[in-house]
């Protein structure tokens, strides 16, 4: 994720960023230049066709469907923008129960227990890694801290496998008399929330937006622009070459902006920042226990 100063009105204008949608358009800025760039020539140069032509009446059709892909980009993007909050709502939530179990844990466990303490001083966190490292894909089992009985299975869910080891060591110092019924009903919604978190994160994940609806997006701005220099080359001339530039620029990069943070959490600039997110969790669990 880009930090940055939102005041910063001049760097942002100046400034071309890894997330900046320019340097992924730039070789679909080139080409519709050069369409324009012949339409113009054809229609003023070559056929010197009249200002009062036929398709000048284009441009009626443009004012009417403007309206239309303006509402169809601001829910498309809304709905991306809701995805990415989730998410953050998600691992904010993750932080807090992982602290809120490790706080719990510290006052319950007696001081002496220092074998039990580490286990969760290590666990917990590693169940953040584990989430971050799952939902990418990947497994990366050099960002785990070690631990009594951590046997982890590549092939299969690693989150589930951390939860599993963490409850059973719970309900393990439940059995001994370290913890008692009452502490242990305490400990469960903790316990229950990073399985629920996971579920939501894999749901955002799992469920990108429906194609029919992506695919009609793209179609409907690339046709769009297309269409742009047949009627309005009459008013504007040449200058319709950096006009239908601008245009394409401003409908495509929010869909290219939509595409990005719907999936919030792999490796894009404006994803979350799940890998410092991770390495807090770790931090402060470390403190408490």
């Amino acid at each position: 994720m880009i930090d940055y100063n939102p005041k910063a009105w001049f760097t942002f204008i100046f400034r071309f960023h890894k997330g900046d949608t320019v340097r992924k358009l730039f070789p679909m800025f080139i080409a519709l230049s050069a369409y324009s760039a012949l339409v113009a020539f054809l229609e003023l140069e070559l056929l010197k066709l009249s200002p009062n032509s036929d398709l000048k009446q284009i441009t009626l059709i443009h004012s009417l469907l403007g309206f239309v892909i303006s509402l169809l980009l601001v829910f498309r993007t809304n709905t991306a923008y809701d995805r990415w909050w989730e998410g953050r709502k998600l691992w904010g939530a993750l932080v807090n129960n992982s602290r809120n179990l490790a706080l719990k844990l510290n006052a319950m466990l007696p001081a002496s227990n220092t074998a039990s303490r580490e286990f969760f001083r290590i666990m917990i966190p590693n169940y953040a890694f584990g989430l971050k490292n799952h939902l990418r894909n990947l497994y990366q089992p050099e960002e785990f801290q070690q631990a009594d009985s951590m046997q982890l299975q590549q092939d299969k869910h690693v989150p589930n496998q951390i939860a599993a080891k963490i409850i059973a060591h719970v309900h393990e110092l439940y059995r001994q008399g370290q913890i008692s019924g009452e502490q242990l009903l305490s400990l469960n919604p903790e316990l229950l929330s990073f399985t629920d978190i996971c579920g939501a994160c894999e749901r955002i994940r799992n469920t990108p937006i429906p194609f029919s609806y992506s695919v009609f997006i793209k179609k409907f701005i690339f046709f769009f622009v297309m269409t742009l220099p047949l009627g309005y080359v009459f008013t504007l001339h040449y200058l319709i070459i950096p006009v239908v530039v601008f245009i394409f620029y401003v409908l495509a990069s929010l869909e290219l902006i939509a595409e990005e943070i719907e999936d919030p959490f792999g490796f894009d600039a404006n994803d979350l920042p799940t890998d410092t997110i991770s390495t807090n969790i770790r931090k402060h669990v470390g403190e408490i226990l």
